[in-house]
């Protein structure tokens, strides 16, 4: 069985001063051949990994405190600490480190000598101990120069550190204080003041624990406040005993636990409000005291959580309907200091920390607080729930829809959460913002859990539409009933007894009273509602922050839930509405509003392109376009942004619909090529539409050439091996049996038509010359060969053909010598199409933009053909 006593948690302190928990292992200490030393290793208690391996070396400052603690720098900005499970491991691996440094294991500090001078080492080598002065009125300035001239020296600290604690001279001190007092001696102050300054940077553990105590604290405070720069002294005990007060909102049996929490705040106060700003160099002379302080909080936590009585009380009345709310109000508050102290646990115990939150049901508590009507309160339980959805989300997930089994939408803590956000009065919307961020956590389906049996995303997603995406819209939805953002109502609800009014009859307030119904129909009959509060407003700014909040968070869901929002964003034509915002006063909300169109069509999905061909949504897109004018702004740029990606992303959907409804009122913008380039993708689009079957060739000889499954390449690679080398020749086209019932002329049709139609566009522009001299960009002749059996089949564009009418060499034929596409055998240009189970290659068309410039001499003839089919030269 593992030894106990070598049970230890590591720690590092962080850049906050903070210490951060790395993990709990077991200690060991041994040599190190990489290190070349005795060193300290921690080995993780779970998986045997290694946490800490840090060699003792002879010049590390290492300090034991508490009795269970060791902390130790490893650099300048790098400190770490050792808590040990029990008191006789710090002491075993104290010995160890002192034994390597040539220490006493009696003394609690080891430090560098590095810095003093051969002269001061030899001093102090040679004295056994540092000599106080008596502790009298009249020796105090001597004291305090004493204090003063050690705190430079390391060695020097030590042995003052020691004489403190061995003659008991901190209590001599504060019985000067009251002296001091007593006689108004304010000069005798000003020098108690700098020697408990003094005190504090001697960074001991051992020391704190008598200034600490609870008779001496208060006079240490009493000795802080005359400081010697301030004309007046201030008033520290004075807060502490008559302004701050203790509250105990569950009577805490335990006096020990008590007093810690006693100690703990006044320590922290100390730290925070009475001791000066510390400089960077006493700011590493005050380490221990942040450790005082953070072992503390943990030693806190953990004692009310082994208290059932005390946390099932504290649950018991924060959900007792009888609770007045003042009382709700203080239980609230210690249930977020709590959770706030719970940071400082090491991650196992904060999963059992929370886990028994859970148990003693804090979730069933939030609901109940977060429908008082104090707002303190509420941001109070707001707070409470960050802290467990930052922790666990999972955990809220599963609470939240199993409730949804037995209560109705309205009451779900989620849609709690929605309306606080929606409801929050605070001009900057800092709630909202917050909340918000809770309700992004708990629909994001990166930290969702998956199973063998179940996928917490498909379960969880399912819910929050049929239950509360209707409530996160309800506010944009009410805000887009016409073209313009021109009204929003902002609802205040009280669950008693049932108001309604109805406010005139014009078409705005019909307008409010339907949503009204509408927010009736939310919360069903079984919740009554006192009182409706509307606040009609124009387009105002706090409402414009509340709809763009609402518009990030369903784009961050366009984005992760494609399934789900994809069916609510059809099925509510959520973004048309969306898009009436584009018409809005404030630039950031209509950015919001296409945004979130541009996420949409980013997708690339053809259920949301025709959706949005079919309800006109590029309309407000178009509209704000040309009411920004020739303005550079963000607006102007998002927009043709959007319009960019359709282009180059070749969306022709949507490149379709643009250009047959926009076209006009975007063709003379020309300071970006954009939309005529759109227009360029559009025509290209029309003519392979109108030449279905060329479009279908090049489709198929274009995707054969650069995707073969494996069956081809096996099929290529053993015809390969089984032909000799002598039959194959350069330029040859190998045609596999399977492709000789394709019909020539369904291939060769196409071409023929465009090669027609480029003659006759051609021969308009130049005269027609008996032997054309083809230079620059030429197009090439086309010879296709198809074997069949023992017969070969060439198919020919010859400058010899016979002029026959309707033949391939007449001159209404794109073979003709007198056409542009016609050339000699011996200029003729090849193109090679090797195909295997389909055409597979590349031919290079009339039409090709691509084609490499023609010198217009005359090449080498090519081999004769073989007698496998081929194309010749």
């Amino acid at each position: 069985m593992t030894d106990t006593r070598r049970r230890v948690k590591v720690y590092i302190l962080n850049e906050d001063r903070q210490w951060d928990d790395r993990g709990t292992g077991h200690v060991s200490s041994g040599y190190v051949e990489r290190l070349k030393g005795i060193s300290l290793l921690v080995r993780a208690e779970s998986d045997g990994s290694l946490l800490l391996e840090s060699k003792i070396n002879p010049n590390t400052a290492y300090q034991k405190q508490q009795d269970t603690l060791i902390v130790w720098s490893e650099a300048e900005n790098y400190d770490l600490a050792l808590s040990f499970q029990e008191k006789a491991g710090c002491d075993e691996i104290w010995e160890k480190i002192c034994q390597v440094q040539g220490k006493d294991p009696s003394v609690d500090i080891t430090q560098d000598l590095v810095d003093e001078s051969e002269e001061e080492r030899f001093d102090d080598m040679s004295s056994p101990g540092l000599e106080l002065p008596p502790c009298e009125l009249s020796r105090l300035e001597e004291i305090a120069e004493l204090v003063a001239s050690s705190l430079p020296s390391p060695l020097r600290r030590e042995k003052l550190a020691l004489a403190l604690e061995n003659e008991g001279y901190i209590k001599k001190l504060l019985e000067l204080f009251h002296v001091c007092e007593d006689l108004e001696n304010v000069e005798g102050l000003h020098h108690l003041y700098e020697i408990i300054k003094g005190i504090f940077l001697l960074n001991r553990t051992a020391l704190f624990e008598v200034m600490f105590s609870e008779e001496c604290i208060m006079d240490v405070i009493g000795c802080l406040e005359h400081d010697p720069s301030l004309p007046q002294p201030r008033k520290h005990r004075e807060f502490l005993t008559k302004t701050a007060k203790f509250k105990e909102v569950i009577p805490i049996s335990d006096p020990e636990l008590k007093q810690k929490i006693h100690q703990t705040y006044r320590v922290q106060y100390i730290q925070d409000m009475v001791l000066p700003t510390p400089s960077v160099f006493e700011e590493n002379m005050l380490s221990t005291l942040h450790s005082f302080i953070f072992f503390n909080k943990v030693e806190i936590v953990g004692m009310l959580q082994e208290d059932e009585k005390f946390l099932t009380d504290l649950f018991a009345q924060l959900t007792d309907e009888a609770t007045d709310d003042e009382k709700r109000q203080e239980l609230v508050n210690f249930l977020k200091e709590f959770c706030a102290f719970s940071q400082t646990l090491q991650p196992q115990n904060r999963d059992a920390f929370f886990k028994t939150l859970s148990n003693m049901g804090i979730l069933p508590a939030l609901e109940v607080i977060l429908g008082m009507d104090d707002a303190q309160v509420r941001s109070a339980a707001t707070d409470i729930f960050s802290y467990l959805v930052e922790y666990n989300p999972s955990m809220v997930r599963e609470f939240v829809m199993q409730e949804a089994q037995q209560n109705d939408d309205d009451i779900l803590l989620i849609n709690l959460i929605i309306e606080h956000m929606i409801c929050d009065t605070d001009p900057e919307l800092g709630g909202a913002v917050q909340l918000m961020g809770l309700l992004r956590t708990l629909v994001d389906p990166e930290n969702m859990l998956a199973t063998t049996n179940k996928t917490e995303k498909t379960e969880f997603l399912s819910f929050f539409y049929k239950h509360c995406m209707h409530v996160l819209t309800a506010p944009l939805l009410a805000n887009t009933t016409e073209e313009k953002p021109s009204k929003v109502v902002i609802i205040r609800y009280f669950r008693t007894d049932l108001f309604v009014q109805r406010y005139g009859n014009t078409k705005k307030e019909r307008l409010l009273f339907n949503f009204f119904c509408y927010i009736i129909c939310i919360h069903s009959n079984k919740v009554l509602i006192k009182q409706l509060v509307f606040c009609c407003v124009q387009d105002d700014f706090q409402t414009a922050q509340l709809l763009a909040l609402i518009l990030e968070l369903l784009t961050f869901c366009v984005e992760h839930h494609t399934y789900h929002i994809k069916n609510y964003i059809i099925n509510k034509d959520v973004l048309r509405r969306v898009l009436v915002l584009m018409a809005s006063k404030h630039a950031f909300l209509a950015l919001c509003a296409l945004r979130f169109m541009r996420k949409i069509i980013g997708l690339k999905d053809e259920f949301y392109n025709r959706y949005i061909m079919r309800s006109f949504l590029f309309e407000p897109v178009v509209k704000a376009f040309l009411s920004n004018g020739s303005r550079y702004n963000l607006m102007n740029s998002a927009i043709i942004e959007l319009f960019e990606y359709i282009r180059v992303e070749d969306i022709k959907s949507l490149t379709a619909h643009v250009i047959e409804k926009f076209w006009k009122d975007l063709e003379e913008i020309d300071y970006v090529q954009t939309f005529k380039g759109l227009k360029l993708r559009y025509e290209q689009q029309r003519e392979r539409q109108d030449n279905p079957k060329l479009d279908s060739m090049r489709s198929i000889l274009r995707n054969h050439r650069y995707r073969r499954d494996a069956r081809t390449l096996e099929d290529e690679e053993e015809m390969w091996f089984n032909t000799d080398e002598d039959d194959i020749e350069d330029g040859e086209a190998v045609v596999p049996p399977s492709d000789k019932t394709k019909n020539e002329e369904d291939l060769m049709d196409p071409i023929s038509k465009f090669m027609e139609r480029k003659k006759l566009k051609e021969s308009e522009e130049k005269e027609v010359l008996p032997k054309p001299n083809l230079t620059g960009r030429q197009s090439p002749s086309f010879k296709l060969s198809f074997s069949s059996g023992t017969k070969t089949t060439n198919i020919t564009s010859q400058s010899t053909a016979s002029n026959l009418p309707g033949s391939p060499g007449s001159p209404g034929s794109p073979g003709s010598p007198g056409s542009p596409g016609s050339v000699s055998k011996s200029t003729s240009q090849t193109a090679a199409i090797t195909t295997k189970g389909g055409l597979v290659g590349l031919v290079d068309y009339p039409d090709d933009d691509e084609e490499e410039e023609e010198d217009g001499e005359e090449k080498e003839e090519s081999p004769p053909l073989s007698k496998k089919a081929r194309l010749g030269s």
